[in-house]
């Protein structure tokens, strides 16, 4: 703004020289909720708000209960997928309880256990005095709010209203080891005082030590469950603007983009892939009806699937409640500038019919073309990755201005037929130019293998018994060691089935460490743990895969490098060893 000075200062000082400090939170989960609701407007004539989006809705708090989060805000990670079947949230105050539990305060403070035993009904709620049973009934005697905190301090210890202030401050400090502990004489006297056991009063003051690790205060926690239910009624009911505006809303959540799309796949909406014809910079809604694109690969005259986009545009008013398709804008592709990209829709009108049609309404550079090639965005022409790279070699060789009617010197090749890409190098290369792809899961094309291993498929874990040994593989999503957690790490992985959660405890990671942290595909044995719908396999051995993702590329070489699905990609262990190490 003009005329105003931005100046960074330590939070401290400002409290030392006590300004007014305004915590202002940039949440992504606005913006995407923003854009759902611009989506909803534009495709659905909805207009949807914070304020009128449906309350306590059953079909919302299912969804809720069964850990289908992924997206959602706050509760899409692998702890609060975790904790969503044991709590089974149904109505909005069991979200406030949710959103502030899965937090180091209360977990450190030994919180949890308590509240989960006494809601299912396993340990009797008992208040020792009225008063407390008014300040902490609706947590079932458990204290899990700041607000909270400083309304014992006064009742039961008979702090002051500044003294309690200063439990709650001591108890926001954000840091490795809270001021909470300060306190601690003065408040067991205090409850002393007040008639409450030695015991009671040590306990509370354990509870509330725990805050000093990061407490949520209890508004806080409401106006997030607000956008927690908000951000689950639209995946619930609209899971292709759900999808999008995710999507649309990048870098966010736990998630990548891959991921995204698969579970928008499982809820019945139909990706389209990134096509010059069809994609904006952002990605956007279409209609179902029209298919214009195989996802098979086969292909369809660009004239056939330009009159379905005109057919599409005419008869969208009367189709306005009908689930859309997602389609891929070019935001995905790596390395394309959006200026580009506006200057390709810019210049659309009428569609793009061929390779000199676009390189001559377009004037990219060869570059720019080459990605987008690679992203296998010529398919509306008739062009696969490989077909258009070549198409744009040769066209870029050829003769303009003074030197258009000039015969090349070298005779031109006519007919060549390159060799098709196989469906699974499309996949590796897919997510080599988009992290993500609308074609087959890549484990889907080694399952032979997979299961010549005893590799279970994830969906398959829900059928055997506690207590099973079993092997599970898949493509690594989330590493997590939260330092609450003594340092045992948990790890999600993804195959074309669902997901496998993974619990690492610290000795075991030590020992796997390389295998961990360097595979992209991972293989794990270890004892399967059921409690209710919650599911985890307790890693006792682990292997580097990397190897078998080679084949996809070129099956018969036994020997080759590895084109990487992810960053941290090292081939380092033997197909031979793990067949070795399995008899």
């Amino acid at each position: 703004m003009e005329n105003r000075t931005c100046i960074e200062w330590n939070k401290d000082d400002i409290e030392d020289l006590r300004f007014m400090k305004v915590d202002v939170l940039g949440l992504g989960m606005l913006t995407c909720i923003r854009k759902a609701f611009d989506l909803a407007k534009s495709h659905y004539g909805l207009e949807w708000t914070l304020a009128n989006i449906p309350q306590d809705v059953p079909a919302v708090y299912d969804m809720i209960c069964a850990a289908d989060t992924l997206g959602v805000f706050q509760i899409e990670s692998r702890a609060q997928q975790t904790m969503l079947p044991r709590l089974k949230p149904r109505e909005f105050y069991d979200l406030v309880i949710e959103v502030a539990i899965v937090r180091p305060g209360p977990i450190q403070g030994d919180m949890v256990h308590p509240y989960l035993r006494r809601r299912e009904g396993k340990e009797p709620v008992e208040y020792p005095s009225q008063a407390l049973k008014e300040i902490l009934e609706r947590t079932k005697g458990v204290p899990l709010f700041q607000e909270q905190a400083m309304k014992i301090a006064i009742v039961a210890a008979g702090f002051s209203p500044t003294e309690a202030d200063g439990l709650r401050r001591s108890m926001a400090t954000f840091k490795a080891k809270g001021k909470v502990n300060d306190f601690e004489t003065r408040l067991i006297k205090g409850m002393l005082a007040n008639g409450y056991t030695e015991e009671f009063a040590k306990r509370i003051f354990r509870q509330l030590e725990g805050f000093g690790s990061y407490g949520f205060p209890e508004s806080h926690a409401v106006s997030f469950a607000l956008l927690v239910y908000i951000s689950s009624w639209i995946k619930c009911f609209h899971p292709d603007i759900f999808a999008t505006a995710l999507l649309n809303s990048m870098p966010m959540g736990f998630y990548q983009p891959a991921q995204i799309i698969n579970d928008a796949v499982k809820h019945g909406v139909e990706v389209r892939p990134v096509d010059i014809n069809f994609s904006s910079w952002d990605n956007v809604l279409e209609e179902i009806e029209a298919d214009r694109y195989s996802q098979a690969g086969q292909m369809v005259s660009v004239d056939e699937l330009l009159n379905r986009a005109l057919k599409e545009d005419t008869n969208r008013e009367r189709q306005p409640n009908k689930i859309k398709a997602v389609r891929l804008g070019f935001r995905q592709v790596k390395g394309l500038k959006e200026e580009d990209i506006q200057t390709l829709v810019k210049n659309r009108a009428g569609g793009y019919r061929s390779m000199s049609v676009f390189w001559e309404a377009t004037r990219l550079t060869l570059p720019t073309l080459e990605k987008i090639a690679d992203a296998d965005a010529f398919r509306s022409i008739g062009l696969d990755r490989r077909q258009a790279l070549w198409e744009i070699a040769a066209y870029h060789d050829r003769p303009v201005a003074l030197f258009k009617e000039q015969q090349p010197s070298v005779p031109v090749e006519k007919n060549i037929q390159l060799p098709l890409l196989t469906e699974s190098e499309n996949v590796v290369l897919d997510y080599a130019t988009t992290d993500l792809t609308v074609r087959a899961h890549p484990l889907s094309f080694i399952r032979d293998q997979l299961n010549s291993l005893r590799i279970l498929p994830a969906a398959a874990l829900k059928d055997a018994k506690d207590g099973d040994l079993v092997r599970v593989a898949g493509l690594v999503l989330v590493r997590q060691r939260p330092g609450t957690a003594s340092g045992i790490c948990f790890i999600t992985l993804e195959d074309e089935t669902g997901f496998s959660n993974l619990v690492v405890f610290a000795k075991l990671f030590e020992t796997f460490r390389k295998p961990i942290l360097q595979s992209k595909l991972l293989m794990v044995e270890g004892k399967l743990q059921i409690e209710g719908a919650v599911i985890h396999v307790v890693l006792q051995k682990c292997y580097n895969l990397n190897q078998l993702l080679n084949r996809l590329v070129l099956p018969n070489r036994e020997e080759m490098p590895l084109l990487t699905l992810s960053k941290r990609d090292e081939r380092t262990a033997s197909m031979l060893t793990i067949s070795r190490d399995f008899k």
